[in-house]
């Protein structure tokens, strides 16, 4: 769409120039028309500010020029220190974005209008087809089509085979699309079994503004604030004897646990090359915190992670599962994508899932309506399909955004 509206921008310019009767030079009209159509409406509004303070700064001082050239006629001399003028002019008003352009509009009076029969008009003309096509290309940027957005309704998308594509990021049509629905009042998040240290990379560039549900539904997390405002976490005594079984059976182990809004993560001995490889190549990230220590009592114990291989992992489910209290648990095993014949296997609380919190969160924000994304049929409102990243956003902008005619 900016594309189109580029072109139609420049359509409208014409068609200006020719109800001016052609008294205007149209091409300053259309560079600035084109410098206001951008992806997202603050930028607009920025660049919109740049160009009518330049253009300002630039027609007031090179109308001065002017005035004063007939007596002193020393260019090499006279526009150096009109430029000079210019430049500090721009930092005094703290628009130092501006200041390109108010040279360019210096320059094109001193340097090329300057023995012009009237040079006056040329200043009006310059500026005032600026502000024509300030004015055209922040009018055809800001239009929409949709005239009812639906901003009742909580849109949540997976992550992982949802929402990022093979390279586990955003698509830039995904990107500029969610933050423009987001900036107009969509309400979105995510829900993914990521820890809140691996989605802040894949998720950097987009604009939440509601917190997230992460780590397969056992916390709610705020990006923004960076605190945990919900954790669901396995009851003190349970998460001791089953860590003490955890132990027992050799398996290479994390503890995942929440002191103060900071993720710590516990971990013990390991000879295992893939454990050493994964926990070396993790420390090195700012949000994560590696700890060789086994757990204590009285901690907040998300959920504990075993990675092993295969067939150690499965006969240690069957010693879990037959434990006297797991119906309070939460057992999620699965085989490893990028580690070849090893599993992986999370114990939460029972009560610990996406559903949960997804209710949580609609009720702190007094949401009565969702629609959630996934690739799990029957466990997702819209089933999207693996192989296209864009199809959440498409769906996304189809239902937050119908056509007046739907």
């Amino acid at each position: 769409m900016r594309i189109v509206k580029s072109s139609i921008a420049i359509a409208v310019c014409y068609l200006v120039n020719m109800l001016r009767g052609g008294s205007g030079i149209v091409f300053y009209s259309q560079l600035a028309a084109l410098w206001c159509i951008q992806m997202y409406r603050s930028n607009t509004r920025n660049n919109a500010t740049q160009r009518i303070v330049g253009t300002c700064v630039g027609a007031v001082f090179g109308l001065v020029y002017l005035l004063i050239y007939p007596s002193i006629r020393i260019e090499a001399l006279m526009v150096p220190i009109g430029i000079l003028l210019v430049l500090y002019t721009t930092v005094l008003l703290n628009k130092k974005q501006a200041s390109y352009f108010s040279c360019v509009v210096f320059l094109s009076i001193v340097v090329n209008h300057v023995l012009d029969v009237n040079p006056y008009l040329f200043v009006w003309n310059r500026f005032l087809d600026t502000i024509i096509g300030i004015v055209i290309g922040f009018t055809i940027n800001n239009a929409h089509i949709c005239l009812n957005p639906d901003k009742e309704t909580l849109f949540v998308s997976g992550l992982d085979d949802t929402l990022l594509n093979k390279d586990e990021m955003l698509s830039p049509f995904s990107k500029v699309e969610l933050n423009r629905m987001i900036d107009s009042g969509m309400k979105f998040t995510v829900s993914t079994i990521r820890t809140p240290a691996s989605l802040i990379e894949p998720l950097r560039d987009v604009r939440l503004k509601l917190p997230v549900i992460a780590m397969d539904g056992a916390v709610l997390y705020d990006t923004k604030t960076n605190e945990f405002l919900k954790v669901i976490s396995i009851d003190d005594n349970l998460s001791m004897d089953l860590f003490g079984h955890i132990k027992k059976s050799g398996l290479c182990w994390y503890t995942n646990v929440v002191i103060d809004d900071v993720l710590i993560i516990y971990y013990g001995d390991m000879s295992d090359s893939v454990n050493l490889g994964m926990v070396r190549n993790l420390k090195i990230s700012p949000y994560r915190n590696y700890i060789k220590k086994d757990l204590s009592e009285n901690e907040n114990v998300i959920y504990f992670m075993i990675l092993d291989k295969s067939d150690k992992v499965e006969k240690f489910n069957s010693v879990i599962s037959n434990l006297p209290y797991a119906d309070k648990l939460r057992i999620v095993t699965y085989k490893s994508k990028d580690y070849v014949g090893y599993s992986y296997t999370k114990i939460y609380n029972k009560d610990a899932c996406k559903e949960n919190m997804l209710l949580y969160l609609k009720n702190l924000l007094g949401i009565q309506k969702s629609i959630a994304f996934g690739t799990v049929e029957g466990h997702y409102d819209v089933v999207i399909h693996e192989d296209d990243a864009n199809e959440v956003v498409r769906r996304v902008r189809k239902m937050y955004e119908p056509f007046p005619y739907r």
